[in-house]
């Protein structure tokens, strides 16, 4: 990979890990679904008229939408709003990882190797880990149901987003922000009540819009397009792996802007996923090592 392009995976997982930080901030400002709602709406206006027609079909888009725009991030913009550290949802929510495979053994049939099947019970352990760190407080753990539900809803929208294989990535993701913004705002203004919606929108300061200025463009339109343009360059195998450094960078990030604490278990359990996550996204020789080639007629030592 070049240097400029390594610059640029780096920058991509940063931008992603940073991203649970400003959700917190975000959250303190706003009703979670109608933040949701905005973050859409700005990924995908005005960009929506310059990306061209949508790639993807139609059916593609709207399932997309639904389980990744709608579905994925109510759970998980609710799920730190009761309480989920904005680190250990960066962590959480890779299990998407994991549920992708088990989807795609059910729905596509695609037998899960043992090398997955050894990635998911390790990483699982880690969850395990995180749910024995909260204790017994009900907010806590239903944060963190909740945001290992947006993980499954978001290995359903990777079933999708394969079906979408050779689409443009940013073609893609900004079509999809078109689905969710109205049923968004129509459930926060059913859940949460107009009165707070108007008063969130009117007494909306520099944090919040920031907040949604940063998800909205910077995660979604810049990260995903930059991202896409490293698929396109590099094999998936190469550019997959910088996505273990997202939760890297969100747990690192939520310890020194929100003093969120690394306690000796949530280590643990963070070595735990990230290596489940290695195990099943690294290339299968990374995690073996290689055997020197020796001379004809000689022995390796």
């Amino acid at each position: 990979m070049r240097p400029l392009d390594l610059l640029t995976a780096l920058f991509v997982a940063l931008v992603w890990g940073l991203n649970f930080v400003v959700i917190k901030l975000g959250l303190a400002e706003l009703p979670p679904l109608l933040f949701s709602a905005l973050r859409f709406t700005v990924a995908a206006l005005p960009w929506i008229f310059f990306v061209g027609g949508p790639q993807a079909p139609w059916r593609i888009i709207l399932s997309i939408g639904l389980f990744l725009g709608l579905l994925k991030f109510s759970a998980l913009f609710i799920g730190m709003d009761l309480g989920m550290p904005a680190g250990l949802a960066s962590l959480t929510l890779q299990a998407q990882a994991f549920f992708t495979v088990l989807f795609a053994a059910v729905w596509l049939k695609e037998r899960p190797t043992p090398r997955h099947l050894i990635g998911m019970a390790v990483a699982f352990g880690g969850l395990a880990l995180i749910a024995l760190d909260f204790g017994a407080a009900p907010q806590s753990l239903a944060g963190l149901g909740l945001v290992v539900l947006a993980a499954a809803f978001w290995g359903i929208a990777n079933l999708f987003m394969k079906e979408a294989r050779g689409v443009n990535a940013l073609n893609l993701i900004v079509w999809v922000s078109l689905v969710p913004p109205l049923p968004l705002l129509l459930a926060s203004l059913a859940l949460d009540g107009p009165e707070a919606v108007s008063a969130a929108l009117i007494g909306l300061d520099w944090t919040g819009v920031g907040a949604v200025l940063y998800i909205g463009l910077g995660a979604t339109i810049v990260g995903f397009g930059l991202w896409g343009r490293l698929l396109r360059r590099y094999p998936a195998a190469v550019v997959a792996p910088f996505s273990l450094l997202v939760p890297i960078f969100g747990m690192s990030s939520g310890a020194l802007l929100l003093g969120e604490p690394l306690s000796p278990l949530r280590i643990a359990a963070a070595g735990l996923v990230l290596a489940g996550l290695a195990i099943l996204v690294l290339p299968a020789g990374a995690l073996t090592p290689q055997r020197k080639e020796t001379p004809e007629g000689s022995r390796a030592s």
